[in-house]
């Protein structure tokens, strides 16, 4: 692959761990998963989330600051692939919906300091998918806390991930539509997602709307 550092992003139920774990044991690369089952302020969260939100996102800005520091400061990024199914700037942008005004300033004061200190991903790959379809996603993958997320919850954090990366321009950021997309049966689809990222793009946004 033309990048040493790819991260798929996406919605919720986007199927982002789904193709990191493919392209991982395709290209043999490290692979940095998030831990979100490990957190026990995530049930919480979704049963009370103005009590829980503030908690929640510390939680997750510390285990994926600490996860990512851990992983690329080991080994050599000019030698080996990484495949990560999160950017860490997605503390920023989940914070900046489930936040108080007050918790949110506390919050992003904390992510300036550490932000700066981290390997930034040379690829990262948005994986869009309708509402509906996530929401297929969700009831499928069966987690009880998540079935009663809302459509204008997933929305409104679409909106917020195109426009924190298409106002950061210098992340190169490749944005794939795979409404109707199959990446885990269908390997002329898969082939298909795998040949575009290994695309040179400059920084900024890139949509692929049709492949």
């Amino acid at each position: 692959m033309r990048y040493n550092y790819i991260a798929i992003e996406g919605n919720i139920g986007a199927g982002k761990t789904t193709l990191a774990r493919k392209l991982s044991l395709d290209i043999n690369a490290r692979l940095i998963l998030e831990r979100f089952e490990d957190n026990s302020f995530l049930p919480k969260f979704y049963q009370d989330p103005k009590k829980y939100a503030f908690p929640l996102e510390m939680s997750f800005l510390a285990d994926r600051y600490q996860q990512v520091k851990d992983q690329l400061i080991t080994g050599d990024l000019f030698t080996s692939h990484v495949i990560a199914d999160y950017i860490i700037d997605k503390s920023r942008i989940f914070a900046s919906i489930n936040l108080e005004r007050d918790e949110l300033i506390l919050f992003n004061r904390l992510f300036d300091i550490i932000y700066p200190t981290l390997v930034k991903p040379e690829l990262i790959v948005y994986l869009h998918v309708p509402v509906d379809k996530l929401q297929d996603n969700i009831s499928m993958r069966g987690r009880s806390y998540e079935q009663s997320i809302q459509n204008t919850y997933l929305k409104e954090l679409e909106q917020r991930y195109l426009s924190y990366l298409g106002n950061n321009t210098d992340l190169r950021v490749l944005i794939l539509d795979t409404s109707n997309k199959d990446f885990v049966k269908n390997k002329k689809d898969y082939q298909a997602i795998k040949e575009l990222m290994d695309q040179e793009y400059p920084p900024g946004i890139q949509k692929v709307l049709e492949f």
